[in-house]
């Protein structure tokens, strides 16, 4: 079993910037994706970002060139800086780490106010 922590999330102004961190329970070997969705009330989780096989990543178009996705490996942590954000970005956020099956943090709220 693997537990992942999400942490980061807040309120912050149209334009600025937070970090987000998901610690996972153990190491990150292993694991053939690890990535980021959002889920904003009344609409479906989507994508925000992964990283594929520990080296290339993508993003959705919506967060391209804002976004970037990153691992730490000695910390068992995976972050998402987020640049210029932007009220649409307001959302819970998830980490989803998959090997032969998936798992979810809890998620963190992402607030922007415009």
């Amino acid at each position: 079993q693997v537990q992942l922590v999400e942490s980061g999330g807040g309120l912050v102004q149209a334009g600025g910037s937070l970090r987000l961190s998901c610690a996972a329970s153990r190491s990150l070997n292993g694991f053939g994706t690890m990535g980021w969705y959002r889920q904003a009330p009344g609409k479906q989780r989507e994508l925000v970002a992964i990283i594929i096989n520990g080296g290339s990543a993508n993003y959705a178009d919506s967060v391209k060139g804002r976004f970037t996705i990153s691992r730490d490996s000695p910390k068992n942590t995976v972050y998402l800086q987020m640049n210029s954000l932007k009220p649409e970005d307001t959302a819970v956020y998830y980490c989803n780490f998959a090997n032969w099956r998936e798992y979810w943090g809890r998620g963190t709220q992402v607030t922007v106010s415009s």
